[in-house]
């Protein structure tokens, strides 16, 4: 169980009611969160990184099946999830931050970082003998922003930034994620906003691989909620194929 997964164990023991949104009649599997029939585990990934990830994650986020946060644990081995809190601060993100051995900076758009932070706008710099800690400021757009706003320990952390592209011809990247409405089809998920980061730190295959997984992703989920599926009906063969070309090991190995 990794740490989204235990995040969202804990989260729910504190709740005195049961969450409900759509689909919440919905029997799902525990781990991935999707419709029982149409569970994903068997098809995790199992890669290596460089890079580390922080979710810090507004309160309900956590609990909302539609959450793609957890899509990035899926496939990063040293990712880091964690509640969101304007008044009480938990001490261990103040030790991950100050541990020696990661850099971290904030994946935020840089028209809020003010003109003091040190901004990566489409190029990340890392300290010789660190590893970058990208934090994840997991909720929706207004949520986001209060996050950024309200976190005394992240005011000094530099920015990562960047205009979103799409591999093939760089052109600007919409989002594939139809599962919650935005306000504009510029606003990515939490998952499709890694991959790009990913790509950045020059990990293009597990960049590749998490927007594969996004699409594997979506597309089960909505064959469990609705009829009309919007998402990409090859994104598991899609996915396998990819995984297969690149020796990359599934949880069950089906792809020979």
């Amino acid at each position: 169980m990794h740490a989204v997964q235990q995040l969202h164990q804990y989260r729910k023991s504190l709740s005195t009611t049961t969450y409900k949104s759509r689909g919440q009649r919905v029997i799902r599997c525990e781990l991935c969160r999707l419709a029982k029939p149409f569970c994903i585990c068997a098809l995790a990934p199992k890669v290596s990184s460089q890079a580390g990830f922080l979710m810090l994650m507004y309160d309900t986020e956590v609990l909302k099946p539609s959450n793609t946060g957890k899509l990035i644990a899926d496939l990063i081995p040293d990712s880091f999830a964690f509640l969101w809190s304007r008044t009480q601060v938990n001490p261990d993100i103040i030790t991950l931050l100050n541990d020696p051995m990661w850099q971290p900076m904030v994946v935020f758009p840089k028209a809020y970082a003010g003109d003091e932070r040190e901004i990566f706008d489409n190029k990340i710099t890392v300290t010789s003998g660190k590893r970058p800690l990208f934090i994840m400021l997991d909720g929706s757009w207004r949520e986001a922003k209060k996050m950024f706003r309200r976190s005394p320990y992240l005011q000094n952390l530099p920015v990562v930034s960047f205009t979103p592209k799409t591999p093939q011809d760089s052109t600007e990247l919409s989002s594939r994620y139809q599962i919650r409405l935005a306000a504009n089809n510029t606003e990515l998920a939490t998952a499709e906003v890694a991959a790009q980061v990913l790509s950045l730190a020059g990990e293009q295959t597990n960049a590749d691989l998490l927007d594969l997984w996004f699409d594997v992703f979506s597309y089960q989920y909505q064959r469990g909620v609705c009829q009309i599926n919007k998402a990409n009906p090859n994104a598991v063969a899609d996915y396998t194929e990819f995984a297969k070309l690149n020796g990359i090991t599934l949880a069950k190995d089906i792809t020979n």
